[in-house]
């Protein structure tokens, strides 16, 4: 994952700290099983999904990755759709 997006993520965050929670649920769905015994030891999403998922929702080659406020609108949908679930 892109160190400007992790390090942008990690500041609106810290802006908005009722959202931490969110997406660190989030994060946790993306994450492989077993993402605990392999290094870097963090819930990072498969580097394949990870450029799947760009390309199929920003379009072109899946290399632009998400601005840091739409990581949090992705967590916020993550949240309103789990909680609609019931």
């Amino acid at each position: 994952m892109n160190q400007r997006l992790q390090s942008g993520t990690l500041g609106a965050l810290i802006r908005h700290p009722a959202r931490i929670p969110r997406a660190s649920r989030a994060a946790l769905a993306l994450a492989p099983r077993g993402w605990w015994r392999r290094p870097p030891f963090l819930p990072l999403p498969d580097p394949a999904y990870w450029h799947f998922r760009l390309e199929t929702a920003g379009g072109g080659q899946g290399d632009t990755p998400p601005s840091p406020d739409e990581v949090l609108e992705v967590a916020d949908w993550f949240h309103r759709m789990r909680k609609a679930r019931g």
